[in-house]
């Protein structure tokens, strides 16, 4: 990707040969119209004319060779001792000869710079696990939450307000049930809001959610991973959903919520970017605010595990924007 001053992009680059060689012209007069030096013109030009098209392509700007470099045998010393005894870069440093930096440096290029993420017994890594491909495991689950009275809870009026008193006393308002699926390896999420969990209100969302990624790009689901609800064990709409989908049903481990990890960790993110992350002046303003967030999610916002890349950009690593569903979200680019 071109920097945010680069004065010719791919298809200004493109243009540059099409009016040198097509029609002719002197690259002095073109790279003045395109707003670049001649040394930049030649430099495509030459690119173009040694490579073709794929020459117009930026490349990579990292360094051919890198002579200081820790050593591969080195590195592996280092992986070794970590996961043999579980040693901090401190004290792995004196054993191995580097500095203290290195060795976190070199523990963090191959994702061992946490203990917790170790099995204590083996040393395996044990924490982080994702699917190959999209689409291979889809995590489903369900987030109850409490619904909002008309004109705002206690976040608008305080704590110590009448409308909170009145509402403390007065008939409760029951619940929202925020169904959530979220892709394991692109991390592409879609979430829905139903006043129930029963099987057919499930089977429902699954085949949206279905439909919902298929425009992004996620045709084929091949497993779809729940906890061990009725709706999702022994529920015939459900079982008939996955059916038609072609997709085979996954359970978590009994009282392992862990298994669900991916799902589990977004609920979290919901609640916290989008459920509680402004006053709502009702249930509906708050309702009103979820697709606009998911489109956010998986087309702006970046996610750490994706090293800050949102998820839309593991789908085929060339998705293009996404236009279906929530419009108008472009406006909350950044968050």
């Amino acid at each position: 990707m071109a920097h945010r001053n680069a004065r010719l992009t791919v298809y200004a680059r493109r243009l540059l040969i099409t009016r040198v060689i097509d029609q002719g012209r002197p690259v002095a007069h073109v790279v003045k119209e395109l707003g670049c030096s001649r040394a930049t013109g030649y430099k495509w030009l030459a690119r173009w004319r040694a490579e073709g098209d794929p020459g117009l392509h930026d490349r990579p700007s990292t360094a051919h060779r890198h002579p200081r470099k820790t050593p591969t045998e080195v590195e592996q010393q280092v992986c070794h001792l970590r996961t043999s005894r579980k040693l901090g870069p401190r004290r792995l440093a004196p054993l191995v000869a580097l500095a203290a930096s290195t060795v976190h440096a070199i523990l963090t290029r191959h994702r061992l710079h946490r203990l917790a993420w170790l099995d204590r017994p083996t040393g395996q890594p044990v924490r982080r696990y994702e699917r190959d491909r999209p689409g291979e495991l889809i995590h489903v689950d369900v987030k109850k939450l409490g619904r909002l009275r008309d004109g705002g809870g206690w976040k608008i009026h305080g704590r110590d307000s009448i409308e909170h008193r009145r509402a403390r006393t007065s008939t409760r308002v029951g619940f929202d049930y925020v169904h959530c699926a979220v892709d394991d390896h692109t991390r592409l999420a879609y979430a829905e809001i139903h006043p129930d969990e029963k099987t057919t209100t499930c089977a429902g969302f699954l085949r949206r959610a279905a439909r919902h990624f298929a425009t992004l790009g996620i045709t084929d689901i091949e497993r779809v991973m729940t906890d061990n609800a009725l709706a999702y064990r022994r529920g015939h709409a459900w079982h008939q959903a996955l059916t038609d989908l072609g997709a085979q049903a996954r359970f978590t481990r009994r009282y392992r919520p862990q298994t669900n990890g991916k799902a589990e960790r977004f609920n979290r993110t919901l609640l916290d970017e989008w459920a509680y992350q402004q006053p709502y002046t009702s249930n509906q303003h708050r309702a009103d605010a979820l697709p606009t967030w998911i489109h956010t999610y998986n087309h702006h916002r970046g996610h750490t595990a994706l090293g800050g890349q949102p998820p839309i950009s593991r789908v085929n690593n060339d998705a293009g924007p996404y236009t279906a569903g929530a419009g108008g979200a472009d406006d909350f680019a950044g968050s």
